[in-house]
């Protein structure tokens, strides 16, 4: 017995077939074929499941078995090439129905991540996939040396474990431009936290930024562009966190939302620097690595794998360049922000 009533359409023909094959010995002909594929698409497109439109096939075939003529062997070589043939359309029609929702699915991401559709529409488009574009919601991007694409292991891996975790609670996962995306409720943190640490986790290389939670339903294009602002910021700048949150980053676009002062800064700060043999490049990778350890010599030293005496010699040469003493509180401000302002301006590779 099958455990849904097919409806006889999907067996249209099918007992004239297995009567006047098992009687004659022929194969099916190349017509019958293919009306058995067009009825699998069919019952595909109308959501019947294959495993009862089989039942139903060998149901129909013990049937009409009886009023054959012919040996069993014939017939069950027709049944054969029958319930075949209607699979293989049932399945043409399933891969047809899969490209079509992923083209949907990208064409409505591409909208998402670019604000380039009606938002009211948009909003409605997303309830489909699990996003109430009404809240507030935030986005993690995982950036790796290699590319990620939608059927690589690491996404799915990535995703699994945020299933296991948090089951269905409005996430999506998904790829753009070789990068790892989630969108995740904006109040729910802790997803994109575990986000971040699955990602790392699985990829050599990775870096994640996540972008703060925005409301409304621009909001998610608002979160992943300062997500990317903060992956290209940790490029400038030369920050070596692997997780970078964009709140935590608010201060470099108010340093540069004045671009002229901060490029005047830099230039009647640090310019004497391109003076000095090898150019600024070495005594700005100093400054980075100085200020980033706290002003402590010996962990600047450790990190630039010099000894001691030679920052210490780079330090001072950058006083004598400058006037500007990095050891000295009344000076550090203004040279530290003048580094970040020249990494961010990409100065001197970049006239400014």
């Amino acid at each position: 017995m099958t455990n849904q009533r097919i409806p006889d359409q999907y067996l249209d023909g099918y007992d004239q077939i297995l009567t006047a094959v098992a009687a004659t010995g022929r194969r099916l002909t190349r017509e019958e074929i293919e009306s058995r594929r067009i009825l699998g698409e069919q019952a595909a497109d109308a959501g019947h499941g294959l495993r009862d439109l089989v039942s139903a096939h060998l149901a129909a075939a013990r049937h009409t078995w009886p009023h054959t003529s012919g040996s069993t062997d014939t017939a069950l070589a027709t049944v054969e090439q029958v319930i075949g043939a209607f699979a293989e359309g049932y399945e043409r029609a399933q891969r047809l129905a899969v490209r079509q929702e992923e083209a949907t699915r990208r064409e409505f991401i591409d909208d998402l991540l670019h604000g380039r559709s009606d938002l009211g529409r948009l909003a409605e488009r997303a309830e489909r996939f699990g996003l109430r574009l009404s809240h507030a919601h935030a986005v993690a991007v995982a950036r790796s040396p290699a590319a990620y694409d939608e059927g690589d292991q690491v996404p799915r891996q990535v995703e699994r474990a945020l299933t296991a975790r948090f089951g269905d609670r409005s996430i999506l996962l998904t790829t753009k431009d070789g990068r790892l995306l989630c969108v995740a409720p904006g109040h729910q943190d802790e997803i994109l936290t575990h986000f971040a640490q699955q990602a790392y986790a699985a990829t050599d290389g990775c870096r994640v930024a996540i972008g703060r939670p925005q409301p409304g339903p621009g909001g998610v294009v608002q979160s992943y562009e300062e997500a990317l602002n903060a992956l290209e910021l940790a490029d400038r700048l030369g920050l070596d966190e692997p997780v970078l949150r964009a709140a935590d980053l608010l201060v470099y676009p108010v340093l540069t939302r004045d671009r002229q002062a901060m490029a005047d800064l830099v230039l009647n700060t640090l310019s004497p620097l391109t003076t000095a043999r090898g150019g600024a490049e070495p005594l700005l990778d100093t400054l980075t690595v100085y200020f980033n350890s706290g002003c402590v010599a010996a962990e600047a030293a450790r990190r630039l794998t010099l000894s001691v005496r030679a920052l210490t010699y780079r330090l001072e040469r950058i006083h004598k360049l400058t006037g500007a003493d990095p050891a000295d509180p009344a000076h550090r401000y203004m040279l530290q922000t003048a580094v970040i302002g020249a990494r961010l301006l990409d100065w001197p590779a970049q006239e400014i």
